[in-house]
């Protein structure tokens, strides 16, 4: 018989249902002296990481919550990271690989012919559902390649619905998607205008940013939290954009981040990687970039869109509402040139949502807020100076008692890699900084030894 679990909701609504006020109201009839009255005399449930780690234990022979639990696992699993910086790394839960790999999805099959792939335009119908309520955003397509080339079709989105032909894009943006959009804008005639921040918050100087717009800009690109870890301020900068005739383009590289940092709402469009929920790091992707914006937009976004509806008995039913791709209609007519949507991985992204549920998602998001702040605060006894004073999430820059080069070197050696050196972008700020990254999988053990070699 299949274990199917409950929540409390679920109880609640069956002991209603049969006229039961409590449990305890339930087995009543038992006679007192029968009931267990403590808990039962067995070790505690597990959580599914801690399942695994169990077998991963068992498989390498070494006990059970022991630290050499990690010789055990594959070589990349063996170092402690504390690398983000656009790929985070998150607990996928068994759930997502046991369901994308069934037939119905893991096909190399294109819904050109849409409706007769009803559940593969649910799953999408689904995730762009889901974002909307994440984002704070009206629509949104049925996902991008990235989060790099969502945030270069955003402003060549703009460029479309202002009928301007600039961008102003703040430095705090990720350096790699300032290098896709410059790819992308280059031979377009698109010139994007670049913003420095104030070198005490690691915010985009708003100052900077009102002087920089002008009557032909169609946009400001901004990441939030940026490139450092720092959450912008969204409504101040929208502001000033709209006072302007820009419009506001939100970029956003830790998705988790939406379970617990206010929605991006004053934005016109934003532009996510969803990679963080339930996409595994690989090397060098897949990822899951999404585009989401005003409804009023509609007709400029790329990609695909799908719509809910109903056939002609009433039923409901699943259509692709818009496709402005090239394949689809007259290629002077697309609005891009992005040529297949990741539907697969926008579907891990669809059950990671799911079985997390909007409680559960702010509860990760706090899990990596207090992560970050354990490490940071670590990081700072060990003689390590933060670089900014503005909020964060799960990230920041900070300052090492000695080069970054050399610290990571060390770090290595004791089977942990350190934070990414910010110089190669940042040359102003020196050698010693450094960007740090803790998730939920991040443990304290770890945090103790990184803070130990600094």
């Amino acid at each position: 018989m299949r274990y199917l679990p409950k929540s409390p909701a679920d109880r609640t609504e069956m002991l209603e249902a049969i006229g039961v006020s409590s449990i305890e109201a339930l087995f009543e009839t038992i006679p007192a002296e029968y009931r267990l009255k403590g808990d039962l005399n067995i070790p505690r449930q597990h959580s599914e990481s801690e399942v695994l780690d169990r077998f991963r234990a068992f498989a390498g022979n070494v006990a059970s919550g022991d630290v050499a639990v990690l010789a055990s696992q594959p070589a990349s699993k063996q170092y402690a990271s504390f690398l983000g910086a656009g790929a985070y790394r998150h607990y996928r839960p068994v759930v997502i690989d046991s369901l994308v790999q069934r037939g119905e999805f893991l096909t190399s099959y294109t819904p050109y012919q849409p409706e007769i792939a009803q559940g593969t335009l649910q799953a999408m119908f689904e995730f762009q559902t889901m974002i909307c309520e994440l984002t704070g955003m009206e629509i949104a397509n049925a996902s991008m390649y990235d989060g790099s080339t969502g945030a270069a079709e955003a402003v060549m989105m703009a460029v479309r619905v202002t009928g301007r032909n600039g961008a102003v894009v703040a430095r705090t943006v990720h350096p790699e998607y300032r290098e896709v959009l410059h790819t992308a804008t280059q031979h377009q005639g698109i010139p994007a205008t670049e913003v420095g921040y104030v070198t005490e918050t690691g915010r985009v100087d708003l100052a900077a940013l009102d002087a920089a717009i002008t009557d032909d800009t169609a946009c400001v690109l901004i990441q939030s939290p940026n490139f450092f870890g720092t959450i912008e301020d969204v409504t101040a900068i929208a502001e000033i954009a709209h006072k302007k005739g820009a419009l506001l383009i939100v970029s956003i590289a830790e998705a988790v981040s939406l379970g617990i940092v206010k929605a991006p709402v004053e934005a016109d469009i934003v532009s996510l990687e969803a990679q963080s929920f339930g996409v595994a790091v690989g090397f060098g992707g897949p990822y899951c970039g999404v585009i989401a914006c005003k409804e009023k937009f509609l007709r400029q976004m790329p990609g695909r869109l799908v719509g809910e509806t109903k056939d002609k008995n009433g039923k409901r039913g699943f259509v692709l509402t818009l496709s402005t791709r090239e394949q689809h209609i007259r290629r002077e007519k697309a609005t891009s040139n992005i040529c297949t949507n990741q539907a697969l991985v926008a579907l891990m992204t669809t059950i990671f949502l799911t079985v997390y549920g909007k409680q559960g998602l702010r509860e990760l998001a706090e899990q990596n807020i207090a992560k970050a702040a354990y490490l940071r605060d670590t990081l700072t006894k060990a003689g390590a100076k933060p670089l900014f004073t503005g909020p964060s999430f799960n990230e920041f820059a900070i300052n090492l008692p000695e080069s970054a080069e050399t610290a990571n070197t060390k770090l290595l050696g004791k089977q942990i890699i350190g934070g990414l050196a910010l110089a190669k972008w940042y040359p102003e700020l020196g050698d010693k900084a450094t960007l740090w990254c803790a998730t939920e999988l991040t443990t304290k053990v770890q945090i103790d030894a990184a803070a130990a070699v600094i």
